[in-house]
């Protein structure tokens, strides 16, 4: 199996796996994912489920044939960074790097440097 949907799969069958339909009401995981039972399914089961069919059928899609197909971009998304730090890079430098952060009160300590 190709390495780009490996991790797709492993995510859903976890989705799945932890999944009422699973855990609870004791269904197979391959019966969960077909009709009847696929929509009690939670919606983050079913958006990793037709991520991973797109993920299969760039396999044979011609156009992706020699470039492959993207890899999971969103795990910067769902491990949050909680420095704050963009990371946008324009010319392989932080696109933000020289704006100085703010707290919204600028124009207070402005007025008050005035009034002294």
């Amino acid at each position: 199996m190709p390495s780009s949907c490996k991790d797709i799969r492993a995510e859903l069958a976890h989705c799945l796996q932890y999944s009422d339909c699973v855990f609870v009401q004791r269904n197979k995981p391959g019966d969960c994912l077909r009709p009847p039972l696929r929509d009690s399914l939670p919606t983050q089961c079913q958006q990793l489920q037709k991520s991973y069919a797109s993920c299969r059928k760039g396999w044979v899609d011609m156009r992706k044939r020699f470039r492959g197909n993207a890899p999971i971009s969103a795990s910067r998304e769902i491990e949050a960074d909680t420095t704050g730090e963009s990371y946008q890079l324009y010319a392989g430098k932080p696109a933000f790097s020289s704006v100085k952060p703010t707290d919204g009160k600028e124009e207070e300590r402005n007025r008050e440097e005035e009034d002294e």
